[in-house]
Order: C-alpha cells, then sequence, then structure tokens
C-alpha cells in the first residue's frame, strides 16, 4: 500500500514539474502586439498579492466546456439561473430554474461539445515586449509573501502599468498561485476583468504586467463613508456580476472576492483582480482549500469546513459586499475567530438546522451546541439603508443564503428586478465594451448625503416598462 501511495506521489509530482516547465517556457513568449488598442486604453490601476496555496491547485488552460454542467447548488442568499452556454455578450435571462454550478459534478462517459478557445496575446511585434527593460519602476504599491507589486510605465508606449514581480527560488520554481493566475488571464477577455498586458520571465523572477487602476473599492469606501450613491452602487454591482457572470460560465471560480479585489478606474470601470486563489473546474481535484476569501466575506459552508462549493461561494462575496456598499459598513465584520464569524451570520440570517440547510450537521465543524440558537431576520432589520432602494432588500436576501444551493446565480441575479431601471442596451453589450459607452449610463457625484437624497426617479430615465423583465 506505501508502495502505491509513494507510486501516485511520484507521478503526481513528476506531472506538476512538467507542467510548471511547460508554462516557465511559454511565460518569455507572451506579449502583446505595439499596435493593440486594447492596450491604448488603459484605466489607472492598483494591485494585491496572495500567499501560495497547495499543489492541488495548478491551473491547466480550459479547452472545453461540459454542456451538462447545469447542476443545483447554494449559497447564502440567492436563487440560481442554469448557465446557458457561453456566449459573447452578457444577456439579460429570466429563467425560474436557477442554479450555481457545483464543482464536483461528473460528466464521465458523455463528450463535451469544443468551444473556441481564448487566444493567447500575439506574438510581439517589438523585440522590447516581453523584456524586463520595456518597462519603468515608479514606485512600489505593495508587497505580499511571494511578489511585490510597482506602478511602472511602459518604455515603449508611454502607458501606465502595474507590475507583480514574483520572486521566484530555485528550489521552489515558480509559485503555483502565480502560474494559476497567468494561466487563467492570459485566456480572460472581459470589460470587467483586470487586463494582462505581458509576462516576463527570467532567472530570479516572473512578472505579470497589468493595466494600472488607480484605486480599488476598499479605497473608494474610505473615501466615501456612510453608503455609496444608490445608482453608483447599482453600476458597480452590475458590473461585478457582468464579470462573473463571464468568468462562471467558463467554469472559472474567483474564490477571493472582496472590495480590495475590485479595482476601480477613474471613469467608474470595475474591474475583478488577483486571480491568485481562481479555479477553473475542470481541473481534477477531491477538494479545495477552505481558507480562501479573507474572513468577513467567507461563506458559512466554508467556514463550517465544507470543500464541495461551487460559484456560488462567489456569490455570497457579492451579496457582502452589496450590502457593504449601500450600508457603509461591512456585513459581518468578525472581530475574533471563525465561531465569531459564524455567530455574527447567524444573528441575522438565523442559526441553520436540517430543515433550513439539509446536510449542515455533516459539516466537520458544525457543533449545534457550539452556536446560539437565532431566528431568521428581514435584512432592513440588521441593515436599514436597504429599505431606502427598490428591490435591494430582496436581491441581497437572495445572495445571503446560508444554504449554497439557495444563491442566485451572476447570470440570474443580473436579472433580477433590482437592475429594472437601467437601460435595456446594458444586456447587449459585446464582453469588451464597457457599460459607460450606454448614453446616459454615468457615475453620479458621491456627497455624502446620497441616501437620503436618492428618490424612486434616477438619471436613466427609465421605467420599469423599458426593462427586459
Amino acid at each position: 500500500m506505501c508502495d502505491m501511495i509513494d507510486s501516485q506521489s511520484a507521478e503526481k509530482i513528476s506531472r506538476m514539474k512538467k507542467l510548471r516547465r511547460t508554462l516557465s517556457e511559454s511565460f518569455g513568449r507572451i506579449a502583446l502586439k505595439k499596435e493593440d488598442s486594447s492596450f491604448d486604453e488603459i484605466c489607472v490601476t492598483k494591485m494585491s498579492t496572495r500567499n501560495c496555496q497547495g499543489m492541488d491547485s495548478v491551473i491547466k488552460p480550459l479547452d472545453t466546456i461540459p454542456e451538462d454542467k447545469k447542476v443545483r447548488v447554494q449559497r447564502t442568499q440567492s436563487s440560481f439561473d442554469p448557465f446557458e452556454k457561453p456566449t459573447n455578450q452578457v444577456k439579460r435571462v429570466h429563467s425560474e430554474n436557477n442554479a450555481c454550478i457545483n464543482f464536483k459534478t461528473s460528466s464521465a462517459g458523455k463528450e463535451s461539445p469544443k468551444v473556441r478557445r481564448h487566444s493567447s496575446p500575439s506574438s510581439p511585434t517589438s523585440p522590447k515586449f516581453g523584456k524586463a527593460d520595456s518597462y519603468e519602476k515608479l514606485e512600489k504599491l505593495g508587497e505580499g509573501s511571494y511578489a511585490t507589486v510597482y506602478k511602472g510605465k511602459s518604455k515603449v508606449n508611454g502607458k501606465l502599468v502595474a507590475l507583480k514581480v514574483i520572486r521566484l527560488q530555485e528550489e521552489e520554481g515558480t509559485p503555483f498561485t502565480a502560474i494559476r493566475e497567468a494561466s487563467l488571464l492570459k485566456g480572460l477577455k472581459h470589460a470587467n476583468i483586470v487586463l494582462l498586458h505581458d509576462i516576463i520571465h527570467t532567472k530570479e523572477t516572473l512578472t505579470l504586467v497589468f493595466e494600472y487602476v488607480h484605486t480599488d473599492l476598499c479605497q473608494y469606501m474610505d473615501k466615501h463613508p456612510g453608503g455609496l450613491h444608490p445608482e453608483n452602487v447599482k453600476l458597480f454591482l452590475f458590473q461585478l456580476l457582468r464579470g462573473l457572470s463571464y468568468i462562471h460560465q467558463r467554469y472559472i471560480l474567483h474564490r477571493d472576492l472582496k472590495p480590495q479585489n475590485l479595482l476601480i478606474s477613474d471613469t467608474g470601470e470595475l474591474k475583478l483582480a488577483d486571480f491568485g486563489l481562481a479555479r477553473a473546474k475542470s481541473v481534477p481535484s477531491h477538494t479545495y482549500s477552505n481558507e480562501v476569501v479573507t474572513l468577513w466575506y467567507r461563506p458559512p459552508d466554508v467556514l463550517l469546513g465544507s470543500t464541495e462549493y461551487s460559484t456560488c461561494l462567489d456569490m455570497w462575496g457579492v451579496g457582502c459586499i452589496f450590502v457593504e456598499m449601500i450600508q457603509g459598513v461591512a456585513a459581518f465584520p468578525g472581530m475574533k475567530d471563525i465561531q465569531d464569524q459564524l455567530e455574527r451570520i447567524f444573528l441575522v440570517l438565523g442559526t441553520p438546522n436540517e430543515d433550513t440547510w439539509p446536510g449542515v450537521h455533516s459539516l466537520p465543524h458544525f457543533k449545534p451546541e457550539r452556536f446560539t440558537q437565532y431566528g431568521p431576520k428581514n435584512l432592513k432589520q440588521a441593515w436599514n439603508k436597504l429599505s431606502c432602494v427598490n428591490h435591494a432588500e430582496d436581491l441581497a436576501s437572495k445572495l445571503l443564503q446560508c444554504f449554497p444551493k439557495n444563491r442566485l446565480s451572476a447570470q440570474a441575479a443580473l436579472s433580477h428586478e433590482y437592475f429594472s431601471d437601467l437601460p435595456p442596451r446594458l444586456w447587449e453589450l459585446t464582453d469588451m465594451s464597457s457599460i459607460f459607452t450606454v448614453p446616459n449610463v454615468r457615475l453620479q457625484p458621491e456627497t455624502g448625503e446620497s441616501m437620503r437624497a436618492f428618490g424612486k426617479n434616477n438619471s436613466y430615465g427609465k421605467g420599469v416598462s423599458n426593462s427586459k423583465h
């Protein structure tokens, strides 16, 4: 038995080394064309770094998307829409069958339809791309356990960039979080996902060159305390859901949603960033680490030790961020430990049992005697500003569901009545088109009195009758 385990372990390590070597060899060849127009539309950004996770997290490029992966899953507050086949547009879909994508679903014996793979950045037209001396470091933005992030400037076209410099150790090779992030981002092209411009691989470092965005949602909320303008909340949330719908339809989880990882450009463009913990569904792995997502934004199923999560994991984080943008304070700001975090959640949503959450008693860390027994409350009792915005409480309640399979999917959330006063053209945009290309869609000034001043009328001049519901 021991020999068999050693053999399996050796085979796994061999596969890891082969994958890492293949990716390492390809890093130096990936770059953007000098004349690529997307590079000329750089916004201003700040990146964050993550700690390296285990070897089971290595990502392979996605070649197929199983058509039969429409499985019900839930989350801490939502109703889910089965995901349709990936398309080039985010469309507003109305369906009674709401579900998250379960990452444990099997498709054995069934053929998966081939889809066009995202093309990698083209070969450089200038020898300066893919080389360290193509960029000038301007200032340090942050430092993590395995990477340092700098604000930089391209010497090719003078555009600002964010340089994520990952330190390589000869005995350890490339950190798996870096492999994962680069592997995923080079195939994701969407207006609401941070753009990876270039990859530079040297003996000592691996540098990921991103578009530079000047702030993030955490800093934006700190600058405007007390809750954001309701119309701005709606536009930020729409963009967040739009980006998530894009990656979820490609069977990718972000796994670390929090305000710090949502970049905000000076025009109001929101971009998902820091894919160091992201996971592709196609990678064989029987368990996932439950040490993902910052504690305040971590769903109760993960806090209780579940490792069988799906896209619903991200949707709990969406609910927390939604409440925080409106209320001006974190939804569940645990101060001590996981026990305290769960108590704060149960105080609002009710302490779960087998009736409200089938299977909760089988979770590793669920001990009924440890928790105070609470009944569920209306969310506006906990966060009063939800009552000031039409349909906000209902949407939040469908995202913040303790039972994962009850959480709304990103695609279904985009069809919620909360967004009914937005221009219908927003659901017809191509992946790389900004929502701000639609006439009259713009951020409102943050006055500090936004919530009190907010009425039923809005700047879009669109009534519910003009929506796609």
